[in-house]
């Protein structure tokens, strides 16, 4: 990493909206948890998580500023989980 590209962080202002958004997110999770949506509880839980885990990741952990090889690795990650969370719901629905 060049001194330069070290410095282009978020100023103090975006992060305190993110971690505003994931205050948010997080009470709206809880919120969640306590409604009876039966099936779509789960779904729900797990879109409202990636939405939080991604906030995380491009902010905190600056995705954003990686490398493409980074960035293709990060989204052949998710395709892989996304895929391995698809067939633990089928093996359990059809159990």
């Amino acid at each position: 990493m060049t001194p330069d590209r070290h410095n282009e962080g978020f100023g103090p202002g975006r992060l305190a909206l993110v971690l505003a958004g994931l205050l948010v997110l997080t009470t709206i999770t809880v919120a969640v948890s306590t409604i009876e949506l039966g099936p779509l509880k789960i779904f729900a839980a797990l879109l409202i998580a990636s939405v939080k885990s991604t906030l995380v990741l491009f902010y905190f952990m600056e995705l954003g500023h990686a490398g493409r090889l980074v960035k293709i690795s990060f989204v052949g990650t998710i395709l892989v989980l996304a895929c391995f969370i698809g067939f633990l719901f089928f093996d359990v629905a059809f159990r």
